[in-house]
């Protein structure tokens, strides 16, 4: 897969870089792992705003992404499809199990339609396949990591991410995260084995303002462009730059202060914070 660009016959198209899709399938996703996803436009049960900037886009389907493949340990699976999902960066494998059942798993890079993979403590530590921690050699590339043994996956799901095991003992893998951060991870977690695909996604170019709208994120007004009733760094006279440290609208102190708790009790697996 690579990006494709385009002859500036118009101001948005000067700009626009966008996925080629090769060797994307063109059908349509799976019947019995999709459903409508319900647009909320940003606002929860009481209809208060609790995520801002969003509303309106194109309609979409929700794939069933399988994060927790040790339910299909031993079990090899085909890969029917590699398919765009609209909902996440990656792509995603349509995998055709031994026992007859399909599902969706992000789609490692380099795998194409017509591989196998296996999820399993004993399997070959190859692209595709889910492995424990304590069973992939250190060094090696994963993705798609349990925080909690059967949790399902939680951490490097985004496009072109990896992970690799920097040190192992007999509880816990040290993993170098791709923010830099090395966290303690238990050894009987589930990963991975590989790169997530679509590398190129991050030199997308979307072009013009009407594609994120496509997407459903409405636009951002700057503080400084408001009154003073609507975000702290709002009035002035004349044309202000807020005088003050940029905060967002509740005051909060933004651009560099680190917000995490220092009372997480998960703090304790941090070995190494990530890069400044």
């Amino acid at each position: 897969m690579g990006l494709k660009s385009y002859k500036p016959r118009s101001a948005s198209l000067r700009f626009t870089t966008l996925s080629d899709f090769e060797g994307v399938s063109k059908k349509r996703p799976e019947r019995k792992l999709r459903k409508i996803k319900k647009s909320k436009a940003g606002r929860n049960a009481h209809g208060r705003i609790t995520v801002r900037h969003r509303g309106g886009g194109h309609k979409k389907f929700l794939r069933a992404v399988d994060f927790r493949r040790y339910d299909k340990l031993g079990i090899p699976a085909t890969v029917q499809a590699i398919e765009y999902d609209p909902n996440r960066s990656a792509r995603l494998a349509l995998l055709a199990y031994a026992d007859g059942e399909k599902r969706y798993i992000l789609a490692p890079n380099g795998l194409k339609p017509g591989a196998t993979v296996v999820a399993g403590p004993k399997v070959e530590p190859e692209d595709g396949n889910a492995l424990p921690l304590g069973a992939i050699p250190p060094g090696m590339a994963v993705h798609a990591i349990e925080l909690v043994p059967g949790g399902g996956a939680k951490l490097v799901r985004s496009a072109g991410m990896l992970a690799r095991i920097a040190a192992r003992d007999d509880d816990y893998a040290q993993i170098k995260l791709p923010s830099g951060e090395i966290r303690k991870v238990s050894v009987s977690c589930y990963a991975t084995i590989g790169q997530v695909g679509n590398l190129e996604h991050e030199g997308i170019s979307l072009g013009k303002a009407g594609r994120k709208r496509w997407k459903g994120i409405r636009p951002t007004v700057r503080g400084v462009a408001m009154n003073p009733v609507d975000h702290p760094m709002g009035g002035g006279e004349g044309r202000s730059s807020g005088g003050g440290h940029p905060v967002t609208p509740w005051g909060q102190l933004t651009k560099g202060k680190r917000t995490r708790s220092g009372r997480k009790p998960s703090s304790k697996f941090i070995v190494k914070r990530r890069k400044k």
